[in-house]
Protein backbone atom coordinates (compact mmCIF):
# COMPACT_ATOMS: atom_id res chain seq x y z
CA UNK A 1 0.00 0.00 0.00
CA UNK A 2 2.92 2.54 1.22
CA UNK A 3 4.59 1.66 -2.06
CA UNK A 4 1.63 3.16 -4.45
CA UNK A 5 2.11 6.54 -2.78
CA UNK A 6 6.10 6.52 -3.58
CA UNK A 7 5.07 9.69 -5.75
CA UNK A 8 3.99 11.59 -2.52
CA UNK A 9 6.55 10.99 -0.41
CA UNK A 10 9.83 9.91 -2.33
CA UNK A 11 12.65 10.83 0.00
CA UNK A 12 12.02 8.50 2.66
CA UNK A 13 9.88 6.18 4.66
CA UNK A 14 8.78 4.60 7.85
CA UNK A 15 6.72 2.21 9.23
CA UNK A 16 4.26 1.17 12.33
CA UNK A 17 3.23 -2.19 13.42
CA UNK A 18 1.61 -4.12 16.73
CA UNK A 19 -1.06 -6.93 16.92
CA UNK A 20 -4.56 -5.27 14.85
CA UNK A 21 -2.61 -1.90 13.74
CA UNK A 22 0.14 -1.12 11.08
CA UNK A 23 0.69 2.42 9.58
CA UNK A 24 3.25 2.24 5.97
CA UNK A 25 4.31 6.28 5.75
CA UNK A 26 6.00 7.80 2.63
CA UNK A 27 7.95 11.01 3.12
CA UNK A 28 8.54 14.08 1.00
CA UNK A 29 11.23 15.41 3.60
CA UNK A 30 10.31 19.80 3.76
CA UNK A 31 11.03 20.59 7.45
CA UNK A 32 13.18 19.05 9.53
CA UNK A 33 15.74 16.94 6.85
CA UNK A 34 17.43 15.06 9.41
CA UNK A 35 15.34 13.53 12.00
CA UNK A 36 11.87 14.25 10.87
CA UNK A 37 10.73 11.18 9.30
CA UNK A 38 7.28 9.46 10.59
CA UNK A 39 5.94 7.96 12.52
CA UNK A 40 6.12 10.18 15.41
CA UNK A 41 5.60 9.11 19.13
CA UNK A 42 5.12 10.43 22.69
CA UNK A 43 7.10 10.12 25.28
CA UNK A 44 6.16 6.97 26.21
CA UNK A 45 5.29 5.24 22.94
CA UNK A 46 2.04 4.65 23.36
CA UNK A 47 1.08 7.23 20.83
CA UNK A 48 1.91 7.09 17.71
CA UNK A 49 0.89 9.07 14.46
CA UNK A 50 1.94 9.64 10.46
CA UNK A 51 0.33 12.79 8.87
CA UNK A 52 0.66 13.91 5.21
CA UNK A 53 0.82 18.13 5.56
CA UNK A 54 1.81 20.66 7.25
CA UNK A 55 1.01 22.24 10.86
CA UNK A 56 1.78 26.39 9.99
CA UNK A 57 1.20 26.95 13.65
CA UNK A 58 3.58 24.40 14.99
CA UNK A 59 5.52 26.68 16.86
CA UNK A 60 3.35 28.01 19.01
CA UNK A 61 1.98 24.50 20.09
CA UNK A 62 5.59 23.68 20.64
CA UNK A 63 5.91 26.67 22.79
CA UNK A 64 2.85 25.47 24.71
CA UNK A 65 3.80 21.93 25.16
CA UNK A 66 7.14 22.18 26.55
CA UNK A 67 5.56 24.68 28.58
CA UNK A 68 3.34 21.93 29.61
CA UNK A 69 6.13 19.00 30.24
CA UNK A 70 6.13 17.52 26.90
CA UNK A 71 9.47 17.20 25.40
CA UNK A 72 10.30 16.66 21.60
CA UNK A 73 12.37 14.12 19.87
CA UNK A 74 12.06 16.24 16.31
CA UNK A 75 12.15 19.62 15.16
CA UNK A 76 9.48 18.55 12.93
CA UNK A 77 6.06 20.17 12.81
CA UNK A 78 3.95 17.70 12.52
CA UNK A 79 5.20 15.72 15.95
CA UNK A 80 2.89 18.38 18.12
CA UNK A 81 -0.07 15.60 17.10
CA UNK A 82 0.70 13.39 19.74
CA UNK A 83 1.63 15.54 22.36
CA UNK A 84 -1.62 17.40 21.45
CA UNK A 85 -3.69 14.07 22.22
CA UNK A 86 -1.93 13.96 24.78
CA UNK A 87 -3.25 17.35 26.02
CA UNK A 88 -6.57 18.13 24.14
CA UNK A 89 -7.84 14.26 23.28
CA UNK A 90 -10.18 14.46 19.98
CA UNK A 91 -10.26 18.00 20.35
CA UNK A 92 -6.47 18.18 18.97
CA UNK A 93 -7.50 19.04 15.45
CA UNK A 94 -9.60 22.42 16.87
CA UNK A 95 -6.17 23.69 17.63
CA UNK A 96 -4.04 22.96 14.29
CA UNK A 97 -3.87 25.47 11.36
CA UNK A 98 -2.47 23.52 8.35
CA UNK A 99 -3.29 21.50 5.71
CA UNK A 100 -3.33 18.04 6.99
CA UNK A 101 -4.47 14.31 6.72
CA UNK A 102 -3.72 12.10 9.40
CA UNK A 103 -3.48 9.30 11.59
CA UNK A 104 -3.34 8.89 15.22
CA UNK A 105 -3.18 5.55 17.18
CA UNK A 106 -4.01 5.20 20.87
CA UNK A 107 -2.35 2.00 22.29
CA UNK A 108 -3.88 2.43 25.64
CA UNK A 109 -7.24 2.67 24.27
CA UNK A 110 -6.98 0.67 21.33
CA UNK A 111 -8.18 3.72 19.53
CA UNK A 112 -7.39 4.87 16.27
CA UNK A 113 -7.92 8.73 14.87
CA UNK A 114 -7.81 9.80 10.88
CA UNK A 115 -8.24 13.53 10.77
CA UNK A 116 -8.40 15.63 7.62
CA UNK A 117 -7.52 19.77 7.39
CA UNK A 118 -10.57 22.06 7.90
CA UNK A 119 -10.98 23.21 4.08
CA UNK A 120 -10.06 19.41 2.86
CA UNK A 121 -6.32 20.63 1.07
CA UNK A 122 -4.85 16.84 2.32
CA UNK A 123 -6.90 14.06 0.86
CA UNK A 124 -7.70 10.66 3.03
CA UNK A 125 -9.67 7.65 1.93
CA UNK A 126 -10.93 4.78 3.87
CA UNK A 127 -12.66 1.60 3.51
CA UNK A 128 -13.70 -1.45 5.78
CA UNK A 129 -12.81 -4.99 4.24
CA UNK A 130 -13.46 -8.45 6.54
CA UNK A 131 -13.89 -6.35 9.03
CA UNK A 132 -11.02 -3.91 9.28
CA UNK A 133 -10.46 -0.68 8.74
CA UNK A 134 -8.03 0.61 5.29
CA UNK A 135 -7.14 4.31 4.73
CA UNK A 136 -4.64 5.65 2.61
CA UNK A 137 -3.65 9.37 0.93
CA UNK A 138 -4.86 8.07 -2.04
CA UNK A 139 -7.61 5.79 -3.10
CA UNK A 140 -4.52 3.25 -4.86
CA UNK A 141 -3.12 2.32 -1.07
CA UNK A 142 -6.41 0.88 -0.71
CA UNK A 143 -6.22 -0.81 -4.40
CA UNK A 144 -3.28 -2.51 -3.61
CA UNK A 145 -5.24 -5.01 -1.13
CA UNK A 146 -6.72 -7.52 -3.51
CA UNK A 147 -9.93 -7.53 -1.30
CA UNK A 148 -11.01 -4.14 -2.30
CA UNK A 149 -13.60 -4.66 -4.78
CA UNK A 150 -12.94 -2.47 -7.91
CA UNK A 151 -16.85 -1.07 -8.63
CA UNK A 152 -18.30 1.76 -10.13
CA UNK A 153 -19.87 4.70 -7.67
CA UNK A 154 -23.01 5.60 -10.03
CA UNK A 155 -23.71 8.13 -7.19
CA UNK A 156 -20.26 9.62 -7.93
CA UNK A 157 -20.64 9.42 -11.49
CA UNK A 158 -23.81 11.51 -11.40
CA UNK A 159 -22.14 14.02 -8.91
CA UNK A 160 -19.17 14.94 -11.50
CA UNK A 161 -22.35 15.40 -14.00
CA UNK A 162 -24.67 17.29 -12.13
CA UNK A 163 -22.11 19.10 -9.91
CA UNK A 164 -18.33 21.12 -10.28
CA UNK A 165 -17.43 17.66 -9.28
CA UNK A 166 -17.66 14.65 -6.30
CA UNK A 167 -18.48 15.85 -2.80
CA UNK A 168 -17.11 14.01 0.15
CA UNK A 169 -17.76 11.29 1.57
CA UNK A 170 -18.77 10.47 -2.19
CA UNK A 171 -15.66 8.96 -4.35
CA UNK A 172 -16.10 7.15 -7.76
CA UNK A 173 -15.36 4.18 -6.37
CA UNK A 174 -18.54 1.89 -4.49
CA UNK A 175 -17.48 1.28 -0.49
CA UNK A 176 -14.58 3.37 -0.46
CA UNK A 177 -14.68 7.32 1.02
CA UNK A 178 -13.36 10.28 1.48
CA UNK A 179 -13.46 11.42 4.95
CA UNK A 180 -15.16 14.80 4.47
CA UNK A 181 -12.84 18.30 5.29
CA UNK A 182 -13.15 19.62 8.54
CA UNK A 183 -13.93 15.69 10.15
CA UNK A 184 -12.36 13.04 12.09
CA UNK A 185 -12.92 9.09 11.95
CA UNK A 186 -12.73 7.00 15.35
CA UNK A 187 -12.24 3.47 15.33
CA UNK A 188 -11.98 1.62 18.80
CA UNK A 189 -13.90 -1.24 20.11
CA UNK A 190 -17.48 0.52 19.70
CA UNK A 191 -17.21 0.86 16.31
CA UNK A 192 -16.51 3.63 14.04
CA UNK A 193 -17.67 6.87 13.93
CA UNK A 194 -17.29 10.15 11.84
CA UNK A 195 -17.37 13.52 14.20
CA UNK A 196 -17.30 17.33 12.58
CA UNK A 197 -15.04 19.28 14.35
CA UNK A 198 -14.76 22.19 11.85
CA UNK A 199 -17.15 24.14 9.36
CA UNK A 200 -17.75 27.52 7.34
CA UNK A 201 -20.39 29.40 9.62
CA UNK A 202 -21.42 32.73 7.92
CA UNK A 203 -23.54 34.78 10.24
CA UNK A 204 -27.20 35.36 9.67
CA UNK A 205 -27.77 38.25 7.33
CA UNK A 206 -27.89 41.61 8.95
CA UNK A 207 -29.28 44.59 7.06
CA UNK A 208 -26.98 46.98 9.57
CA UNK A 209 -24.04 49.13 8.32
CA UNK A 210 -20.42 47.42 8.86
CA UNK A 211 -19.13 47.76 12.28
CA UNK A 212 -15.86 49.04 11.03
CA UNK A 213 -14.43 51.44 8.34
CA UNK A 214 -13.47 50.11 5.09
CA UNK A 215 -9.99 51.12 6.05
CA UNK A 216 -10.03 48.41 9.03
CA UNK A 217 -11.39 45.17 6.73
CA UNK A 218 -8.54 46.44 4.30
CA UNK A 219 -6.03 46.51 7.37
CA UNK A 220 -7.40 43.66 8.89
CA UNK A 221 -7.15 41.00 5.49
CA UNK A 222 -3.33 42.11 4.57
CA UNK A 223 -1.95 41.68 8.09
CA UNK A 224 -3.56 38.47 8.13
CA UNK A 225 -2.44 37.48 4.69
CA UNK A 226 1.06 38.44 5.32
CA UNK A 227 1.23 36.27 8.10
CA UNK A 228 -1.03 33.60 6.68
CA UNK A 229 2.13 33.72 3.72
CA UNK A 230 4.81 34.11 6.27
CA UNK A 231 3.92 30.52 7.56
CA UNK A 232 4.10 28.85 4.42
CA UNK A 233 7.43 29.86 3.60
CA UNK A 234 8.50 28.00 6.22
CA UNK A 235 10.58 24.93 4.77
CA UNK A 236 14.53 23.92 4.94
CA UNK A 237 13.93 23.46 1.01
CA UNK A 238 13.09 26.42 -1.55
CA UNK A 239 9.63 27.48 -1.83
CA UNK A 240 8.35 28.90 -5.28
CA UNK A 241 5.47 30.57 -6.81
CA UNK A 242 3.04 30.16 -9.48
CA UNK A 243 2.06 33.28 -11.18
CA UNK A 244 -0.98 32.64 -13.36
CA UNK A 245 -1.21 36.29 -14.42
CA UNK A 246 -4.26 37.07 -11.98
CA UNK A 247 -4.87 38.76 -8.91
CA UNK A 248 -4.29 35.84 -6.61
CA UNK A 249 -1.32 34.45 -7.78
CA UNK A 250 -0.10 38.07 -7.91
CA UNK A 251 -0.98 39.04 -4.42
CA UNK A 252 0.31 36.16 -3.06
CA UNK A 253 3.59 36.23 -4.75
CA UNK A 254 3.90 39.86 -3.67
CA UNK A 255 3.58 38.95 -0.14
CA UNK A 256 6.17 36.41 -0.11
CA UNK A 257 8.65 38.80 -1.48
CA UNK A 258 7.53 41.69 1.37
CA UNK A 259 7.83 38.42 4.13
CA UNK A 260 11.52 38.45 2.37
CA UNK A 261 12.40 40.89 0.33
CA UNK A 262 15.99 39.67 0.13
CA UNK A 263 15.22 36.41 -1.49
CA UNK A 264 15.10 35.86 -5.04
CA UNK A 265 11.96 33.49 -5.52
CA UNK A 266 11.69 30.70 -8.54
CA UNK A 267 8.42 31.36 -9.93
CA UNK A 268 6.53 29.86 -12.44
CA UNK A 269 3.90 29.79 -15.27
CA UNK A 270 2.17 27.97 -18.11
CA UNK A 271 1.75 29.41 -21.46
CA UNK A 272 -0.22 28.91 -24.38
CA UNK A 273 0.27 29.50 -28.33
CA UNK A 274 -3.10 30.49 -28.56
CA UNK A 275 -3.87 34.10 -27.70
CA UNK A 276 -7.18 34.09 -26.63
CA UNK A 277 -6.23 32.07 -23.42
CA UNK A 278 -2.31 33.00 -22.98
CA UNK A 279 -1.64 35.21 -20.29
CA UNK A 280 2.49 35.17 -20.58
CA UNK A 281 2.69 39.27 -20.81
CA UNK A 282 0.73 39.23 -17.17
CA UNK A 283 3.42 36.44 -15.71
CA UNK A 284 6.02 38.23 -17.14
CA UNK A 285 5.20 42.15 -15.94
CA UNK A 286 4.27 40.38 -12.74
CA UNK A 287 7.31 38.28 -12.23
CA UNK A 288 9.76 41.21 -13.23
CA UNK A 289 8.20 43.65 -10.34
CA UNK A 290 9.16 40.90 -7.75
CA UNK A 291 12.47 39.95 -9.25
CA UNK A 292 12.00 36.44 -10.02
CA UNK A 293 14.03 33.63 -11.37
CA UNK A 294 11.28 33.07 -13.94
CA UNK A 295 10.43 29.53 -15.47
CA UNK A 296 7.53 29.35 -17.96
CA UNK A 297 6.51 26.53 -20.29
CA UNK A 298 4.55 26.64 -23.54
CA UNK A 299 1.65 24.24 -23.17
CA UNK A 300 0.52 23.07 -26.75
CA UNK A 301 -3.20 21.73 -27.16
CA UNK A 302 -1.40 18.62 -28.51
CA UNK A 303 0.11 17.44 -25.49
CA UNK A 304 -3.25 17.17 -23.97
CA UNK A 305 -3.77 13.45 -25.30
CA UNK A 306 -0.13 12.56 -23.89
CA UNK A 307 -1.15 13.54 -20.32
CA UNK A 308 -5.31 12.68 -19.84
CA UNK A 309 -4.53 9.20 -19.04
CA UNK A 310 -2.18 10.58 -16.27
CA UNK A 311 -4.68 13.11 -14.59
CA UNK A 312 -7.50 10.38 -14.66
CA UNK A 313 -5.00 8.22 -12.58
CA UNK A 314 -3.97 11.30 -10.46
CA UNK A 315 -7.21 11.83 -9.96
CA UNK A 316 -8.66 8.64 -9.67
CA UNK A 317 -11.95 9.94 -11.06
CA UNK A 318 -13.27 11.18 -14.72
CA UNK A 319 -13.13 15.23 -15.14
CA UNK A 320 -15.27 17.63 -17.33
CA UNK A 321 -11.84 19.59 -17.90
CA UNK A 322 -8.73 19.01 -19.85
CA UNK A 323 -7.14 21.59 -17.73
CA UNK A 324 -5.38 19.44 -15.34
CA UNK A 325 -3.00 18.27 -18.42
CA UNK A 326 -1.72 21.89 -17.57
CA UNK A 327 -1.48 21.93 -14.12
CA UNK A 328 0.22 18.50 -14.51
CA UNK A 329 2.65 19.61 -16.78
CA UNK A 330 3.15 22.78 -14.62
CA UNK A 331 3.82 20.62 -11.40
CA UNK A 332 6.55 18.95 -13.21
CA UNK A 333 8.15 22.47 -14.33
CA UNK A 334 8.62 22.90 -10.60
CA UNK A 335 9.90 19.70 -10.08
CA UNK A 336 12.46 20.08 -12.84
CA UNK A 337 13.59 22.99 -11.24
CA UNK A 338 14.92 21.40 -7.77
CA UNK A 339 11.95 23.16 -5.69
CA UNK A 340 9.44 20.90 -3.91
CA UNK A 341 6.82 23.31 -2.71
CA UNK A 342 5.50 26.00 -4.47
CA UNK A 343 2.69 28.96 -2.97
CA UNK A 344 -0.20 29.01 -5.02
CA UNK A 345 -3.74 31.48 -4.96
CA UNK A 346 -6.36 28.93 -5.20
CA UNK A 347 -9.38 29.35 -2.68
CA UNK A 348 -9.56 33.41 -3.00
CA UNK A 349 -12.56 33.26 -5.45
CA UNK A 350 -14.65 31.12 -3.38
CA UNK A 351 -13.99 33.29 -0.07
CA UNK A 352 -13.83 36.83 -1.70
CA UNK A 353 -16.74 36.64 -4.05
CA UNK A 354 -14.76 35.79 -7.72
CA UNK A 355 -17.28 34.16 -9.83
CA UNK A 356 -19.80 35.93 -12.08
CA UNK A 357 -22.60 34.13 -9.92
CA UNK A 358 -21.00 36.59 -6.77
CA UNK A 359 -21.60 39.69 -9.10
CA UNK A 360 -25.14 38.66 -10.62
CA UNK A 361 -26.11 37.79 -7.18
CA UNK A 362 -24.96 41.25 -5.77
CA UNK A 363 -26.90 42.86 -8.27
CA UNK A 364 -30.07 41.57 -7.31
CA UNK A 365 -30.04 37.57 -8.30
CA UNK A 366 -29.45 35.76 -10.96
CA UNK A 367 -31.78 34.37 -13.70
CA UNK A 368 -34.45 31.91 -12.18
CA UNK A 369 -34.46 29.75 -15.84
CA UNK A 370 -37.67 28.31 -15.72
CA UNK A 371 -40.62 31.20 -15.86
CA UNK A 372 -43.55 29.78 -13.99
CA UNK A 373 -45.66 26.37 -14.08
CA UNK A 374 -45.34 23.08 -12.76
CA UNK A 375 -41.31 23.34 -13.72
CA UNK A 376 -41.12 26.51 -11.75
CA UNK A 377 -42.33 24.93 -8.73
CA UNK A 378 -40.73 21.46 -9.08
CA UNK A 379 -37.72 23.93 -9.29
CA UNK A 380 -38.38 25.33 -5.86
CA UNK A 381 -39.09 21.94 -4.31
CA UNK A 382 -35.74 20.64 -5.61
CA UNK A 383 -33.59 24.01 -4.32
CA UNK A 384 -35.51 23.75 -1.69
CA UNK A 385 -33.99 19.90 -1.06
CA UNK A 386 -30.83 20.74 -2.30
CA UNK A 387 -30.05 23.90 -0.27
CA UNK A 388 -32.68 24.53 2.59
CA UNK A 389 -33.29 27.67 0.34
CA UNK A 390 -35.80 27.53 -2.49
CA UNK A 391 -34.70 30.88 -3.63
CA UNK A 392 -30.97 30.19 -4.48
CA UNK A 393 -29.76 29.40 -7.35
CA UNK A 394 -26.65 27.37 -8.11
CA UNK A 395 -25.44 27.16 -11.65
CA UNK A 396 -28.44 25.33 -13.26
CA UNK A 397 -32.09 24.34 -12.80
CA UNK A 398 -31.86 21.16 -11.74
CA UNK A 399 -35.41 19.66 -12.41
CA UNK A 400 -34.79 20.48 -15.93
CA UNK A 401 -31.14 18.37 -15.76
CA UNK A 402 -32.52 15.47 -14.46
CA UNK A 403 -34.42 14.80 -18.08
CA UNK A 404 -31.06 15.89 -19.66
CA UNK A 405 -29.18 12.91 -17.71
CA UNK A 406 -31.76 10.41 -18.14
CA UNK A 407 -31.04 10.64 -22.23
CA UNK A 408 -27.48 10.76 -21.71
CA UNK A 409 -27.23 7.41 -18.66
CA UNK A 410 -27.37 3.84 -20.70
CA UNK A 411 -31.00 2.69 -20.59
CA UNK A 412 -30.46 0.26 -17.76
CA UNK A 413 -28.24 3.02 -16.01
CA UNK A 414 -31.26 5.20 -16.35
CA UNK A 415 -33.97 3.08 -14.94
CA UNK A 416 -31.81 3.17 -11.70
CA UNK A 417 -31.09 7.15 -11.42
CA UNK A 418 -33.70 7.68 -8.91
CA UNK A 419 -31.47 5.51 -6.44
CA UNK A 420 -28.31 7.70 -7.44
CA UNK A 421 -29.60 11.03 -8.43
CA UNK A 422 -27.47 13.49 -6.23
CA UNK A 423 -30.22 16.13 -6.67
CA UNK A 424 -32.40 14.31 -4.37
CA UNK A 425 -30.28 14.50 -0.93
CA UNK A 426 -29.13 17.75 0.66
CA UNK A 427 -25.89 18.82 -0.92
CA UNK A 428 -24.92 21.03 2.24
CA UNK A 429 -25.80 21.66 5.82
CA UNK A 430 -29.02 23.45 5.16
CA UNK A 431 -28.55 25.11 8.61
CA UNK A 432 -25.58 26.48 7.30
CA UNK A 433 -27.56 28.84 4.38
CA UNK A 434 -30.88 29.74 6.46
CA UNK A 435 -31.06 33.05 6.37
CA UNK A 436 -27.49 33.86 5.36
CA UNK A 437 -26.88 36.36 2.41
CA UNK A 438 -26.93 35.48 -1.02
CA UNK A 439 -23.24 35.86 -1.31
CA UNK A 440 -22.58 34.15 1.70
CA UNK A 441 -24.73 30.93 0.72
CA UNK A 442 -22.58 30.93 -2.69
CA UNK A 443 -19.39 30.61 -0.79
CA UNK A 444 -20.76 27.75 1.54
CA UNK A 445 -21.89 26.30 -1.61
CA UNK A 446 -19.06 26.46 -3.63
CA UNK A 447 -16.98 25.10 -0.53
CA UNK A 448 -19.06 22.19 -0.41
CA UNK A 449 -18.98 21.37 -4.21
CA UNK A 450 -16.02 23.13 -5.88
CA UNK A 451 -13.34 23.58 -3.49
CA UNK A 452 -12.38 20.13 -1.78
CA UNK A 453 -13.06 17.63 -4.07
CA UNK A 454 -12.24 19.43 -7.21
CA UNK A 455 -10.23 22.39 -7.62
CA UNK A 456 -7.95 21.09 -4.29
CA UNK A 457 -8.41 17.58 -5.49
CA UNK A 458 -7.75 16.55 -9.24
CA UNK A 459 -6.81 19.83 -9.85
CA UNK A 460 -4.55 20.56 -6.89
CA UNK A 461 -3.38 17.93 -4.83
CA UNK A 462 -3.39 15.19 -6.91
CA UNK A 463 -1.39 17.12 -10.22
CA UNK A 464 0.79 18.69 -7.52
CA UNK A 465 1.96 15.40 -5.55
CA UNK A 466 2.01 12.96 -9.00
CA UNK A 467 5.26 15.17 -9.38
CA UNK A 468 6.27 15.01 -5.95
CA UNK A 469 5.63 18.79 -5.03
CA UNK A 470 3.31 19.92 -2.17
CA UNK A 471 1.45 23.44 -3.37
CA UNK A 472 0.67 25.65 0.04
CA UNK A 473 -2.83 27.59 0.11
CA UNK A 474 -2.37 30.90 2.20
CA UNK A 475 -6.18 32.18 1.05
CA UNK A 476 -7.04 28.85 2.81
CA UNK A 477 -5.75 29.86 6.28
CA UNK A 478 -7.88 29.28 8.95
CA UNK A 479 -6.93 32.78 11.11
CA UNK A 480 -7.73 33.89 7.92
CA UNK A 481 -10.95 32.43 7.33
CA UNK A 482 -12.19 33.33 10.48
CA UNK A 483 -11.75 36.53 9.77
CA UNK A 484 -13.52 36.67 6.02
CA UNK A 485 -16.53 35.52 7.82
CA UNK A 486 -16.89 38.30 9.64
CA UNK A 487 -16.28 40.85 6.56
CA UNK A 488 -19.93 42.93 5.52
CA UNK A 489 -20.89 40.94 1.84
CA UNK A 490 -21.25 44.42 0.88
CA UNK A 491 -17.46 44.62 0.79
CA UNK A 492 -16.85 41.67 -1.25
CA UNK A 493 -18.68 42.59 -4.36
CA UNK A 494 -19.01 46.51 -4.90
CA UNK A 495 -19.34 48.72 -7.63
CA UNK A 496 -19.87 45.62 -10.00
CA UNK A 497 -16.48 44.28 -9.34
CA UNK A 498 -15.78 41.01 -7.86
CA UNK A 499 -13.00 40.88 -5.12
CA UNK A 500 -13.68 44.23 -4.30
CA UNK A 501 -11.84 44.21 -1.04
CA UNK A 502 -9.27 41.84 -1.95
CA UNK A 503 -8.53 44.08 -5.14
CA UNK A 504 -7.82 47.09 -2.70
CA UNK A 505 -5.32 45.03 -0.50
CA UNK A 506 -3.90 44.21 -3.70
CA UNK A 507 -3.45 47.47 -4.98
CA UNK A 508 -1.14 48.50 -2.27
CA UNK A 509 1.39 45.42 -3.48
CA UNK A 510 0.54 44.74 -7.05
CA UNK A 511 1.22 46.68 -10.11
CA UNK A 512 -2.20 48.61 -11.10
CA UNK A 513 -3.15 47.23 -14.15
CA UNK A 514 -2.34 43.65 -12.65
CA UNK A 515 -4.45 44.79 -9.17
CA UNK A 516 -7.64 45.71 -11.36
CA UNK A 517 -7.35 42.92 -14.38
CA UNK A 518 -10.75 41.02 -14.32
CA UNK A 519 -10.59 36.98 -13.72
CA UNK A 520 -9.24 35.07 -16.78
CA UNK A 521 -10.32 31.60 -16.51
CA UNK A 522 -7.74 29.27 -16.69
CA UNK A 523 -9.15 27.11 -19.48
CA UNK A 524 -8.14 24.18 -22.10
CA UNK A 525 -8.99 22.87 -25.82
CA UNK A 526 -11.97 20.82 -24.55
CA UNK A 527 -13.46 17.48 -26.14
CA UNK A 528 -14.37 19.36 -29.27
CA UNK A 529 -10.97 19.96 -29.55
CA UNK A 530 -9.79 16.47 -29.13
CA UNK A 531 -12.44 14.83 -31.70
CA UNK A 532 -10.20 16.77 -34.23
CA UNK A 533 -7.32 15.03 -33.64
CA UNK A 534 -7.85 11.65 -35.05
CA UNK A 535 -6.81 9.90 -32.17
CA UNK A 536 -7.33 6.40 -32.36
CA UNK A 537 -8.04 5.70 -28.62
CA UNK A 538 -10.27 8.81 -28.55
CA UNK A 539 -12.64 7.51 -31.30
CA UNK A 540 -12.59 3.72 -29.90
CA UNK A 541 -13.55 5.02 -26.35
CA UNK A 542 -16.13 7.06 -27.68
CA UNK A 543 -17.43 4.80 -30.33
CA UNK A 544 -21.17 3.25 -30.11
CA UNK A 545 -19.56 -0.35 -29.91
CA UNK A 546 -17.42 0.65 -26.50
CA UNK A 547 -20.00 2.50 -25.07
CA UNK A 548 -22.43 -0.29 -25.50
CA UNK A 549 -20.02 -3.30 -24.15
CA UNK A 550 -19.48 -0.83 -21.03
CA UNK A 551 -23.10 0.17 -20.07
CA UNK A 552 -22.74 3.28 -18.39
CA UNK A 553 -23.68 6.40 -21.36
CA UNK A 554 -26.05 5.89 -24.01
CA UNK A 555 -24.18 5.13 -27.52
CA UNK A 556 -26.96 7.01 -29.71
CA UNK A 557 -26.80 10.26 -26.89
CA UNK A 558 -23.20 10.35 -27.36
CA UNK A 559 -22.99 10.45 -30.68
CA UNK A 560 -25.30 13.26 -31.03
CA UNK A 561 -23.12 15.04 -28.72
CA UNK A 562 -20.10 14.04 -31.54
CA UNK A 563 -21.98 15.38 -34.18
CA UNK A 564 -22.41 18.67 -32.39
CA UNK A 565 -19.12 19.02 -31.05
CA UNK A 566 -17.40 18.62 -34.36
CA UNK A 567 -18.26 22.26 -35.44
CA UNK A 568 -15.39 23.06 -32.69
CA UNK A 569 -17.30 24.82 -30.27
CA UNK A 570 -15.50 25.51 -26.99
CA UNK A 571 -18.47 25.25 -23.78
CA UNK A 572 -18.69 27.78 -21.54
CA UNK A 573 -16.01 27.40 -18.86
CA UNK A 574 -18.69 28.95 -16.20
CA UNK A 575 -22.08 28.15 -17.60
CA UNK A 576 -21.84 24.59 -19.58
CA UNK A 577 -20.44 21.06 -18.99
CA UNK A 578 -18.10 19.63 -21.35
CA UNK A 579 -20.40 16.06 -21.16
CA UNK A 580 -18.23 14.60 -23.67
CA UNK A 581 -15.00 14.96 -22.42
CA UNK A 582 -16.84 13.42 -19.59
CA UNK A 583 -17.99 10.60 -21.09
CA UNK A 584 -14.17 10.00 -22.85
CA UNK A 585 -12.46 10.43 -19.55
CA UNK A 586 -14.81 7.89 -17.87
CA UNK A 587 -13.39 5.40 -20.11
CA UNK A 588 -10.29 6.55 -19.44
CA UNK A 589 -11.06 6.09 -15.56
CA UNK A 590 -12.22 2.03 -16.02
CA UNK A 591 -9.80 1.54 -18.35
CA UNK A 592 -6.89 2.77 -16.00
CA UNK A 593 -8.64 1.09 -12.56
CA UNK A 594 -9.82 -1.84 -14.21
CA UNK A 595 -13.28 -1.45 -13.42
CA UNK A 596 -16.00 -3.62 -14.90
CA UNK A 597 -18.64 -3.22 -17.48
CA UNK A 598 -21.98 -3.20 -16.31
CA UNK A 599 -23.42 -5.61 -18.69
Amino acid sequence: MAATLHHRGPDDSGDFAVPGVAFGFTRLSIVDLATGNQPHSNEAGDIVSVCNGEIYNHRALRAELEARGHRFRTHCDVEVLVHLYEEHGLDLATRLNGQFAFALYDRRRHRLILGRDQTGIAPLFHTMVDEQLLFGSEIKALLADPRVERRVNLRGLDQILTFPGLRSPTTMFEGIHALPPGHLLIADAEGTAVRQYWDLAYPVADPAPPLESIGHYVDRLDDLLLASVRRRLEADVPVGLYISGGLDSSLIGALAKRARPDHRFHSFSITFADAAIDERAAQRQMAAALGTEHHEIEFSPDEIVGRLRDVIVAAEAPLKESYNTCSLALSGLVRASGHKVVLTGEGADELFGGYVGYRLDAAGGQSRGVADGIEAMLEEELRAELWGDSDFFYERDYALFREAKEGLYAPGVASMLPGFDCTREPMVDPARMAGRHKLHQRSYADFKLRMADHLLADHGDRVAYANSIEARYPFLDADLIAFVQTIPPALLVREDTEKWLLRQVAARHVPPALAKREKFGFVAPGAAYLLHQGVDWIDDLLSPETLRRQGYFNADAVQRLRAQQRTGTRPNATFDTDVLMLVLTFGLFLDAFGLPDRR
